[in-house]
């Protein structure tokens, strides 16, 4: 029996927390090699699952070292004859305040967790949140992190993500409007846009059907509005429809098909 400090402490007393520590550190050690065992990159899963596999890794490490770590250490204070029942009690109304105090924490870690587990969208997929739309560049269990085709990039709170509109889900549809004089005649222009579609068909990049005419969509001021339409691998729509532009503007005129433009009349009042 040793007195330290007054305190009446034995042999064992001193050695166990040390047998506690070397305990805790070796459980902990095990516990991380079998999740980093099962959570190994694999040569069929996807860059962005595997994005998601480790940041459920780093979750659950955590919550594993955390949890050892407050065990070992009210074993430690049992140990020493400390009364941990008033401890428990006093870490209970403790999370309670800390919890009524970062409610949006909580919120995000949350629905942090939920995106991750649900995979509502994974890092690469084009989404669009209030109006923002771009490609996700990382999920945390905070925040998400969206990045526009200028570069900007929005940090948007987890718990704000759940109204959203994931482009990436399924295949898209390039739309292109063309306005065509009044006075040229629909058999000639159909004719072309035939033409036009014969030659294009299975030579589109990112196109996974044939072109379709749906017809005219709108008599506007100055011109018959056609609209040509296919569908495309998700969020290429736009690269589609720059290059259908291009190619109709260049068939037209090999044709001799006039795209109506905005003039301006001058009358001079001599």
């Amino acid at each position: 029996m040793l007195d330290i400090l007054g305190l009446k402490i034995n042999i064992i007393q001193l050695i166990l927390p040390i047998v506690y520590i070397t305990f805790g550190s070796i459980l902990f050690r095990i516990l991380k090699k079998l999740i980093l065992r099962a959570t190994t990159k694999q040569t069929f899963i996807k860059k962005e699952q595997q994005q998601k596999v480790n940041t459920m890794r780093s979750l659950i490490l955590n919550i594993i070292k955390y949890t050892i770590v407050i065990i070992v250490l009210l074993a430690i204070l049992a140990n020493f004859g400390i009364n941990i029942k008033s401890i428990l009690a006093g870490l209970g109304i403790g999370t309670a305040l800390v919890g009524l105090a970062f409610q949006d924490l909580a919120k995000d870690l949350i629905a942090g967790f939920s995106i991750i587990s649900e995979g509502e969208y994974e890092v690469g997929d084009t989404i669009e949140v209030d109006g923002f739309m771009g490609e996700v560049v990382s999920i945390g269990l905070r925040t998400t992190r969206i990045k526009n085709f200028k570069g900007a990039t929005k940090i948007i709170a987890n718990h704000y993500m759940d109204n959203l509109i994931n482009y990436s889900n399924s295949n898209s549809l390039a739309v292109v409007d063309v306005g065509i004089a009044y006075e040229n005649n629909e058999d000639k222009i159909e004719k072309v846009f035939d033409k036009l579609f014969k030659r294009l068909n299975g030579n589109i990049k990112d196109a996974t059907k044939d072109l379709e005419l749906w017809g005219v969509n709108e008599l506007a001021d100055s011109s018959v509005v056609y609209r040509v339409v296919v569908e495309t691998k998700p969020t290429k729509q736009f690269a589609v429809e720059r290059f259908l532009r291009k190619e109709i503007k260049k068939e037209f005129d090999q044709a001799g098909i006039k795209i109506p433009y905005q003039q301006i009349e001058v009358h001079n009042g001599k």
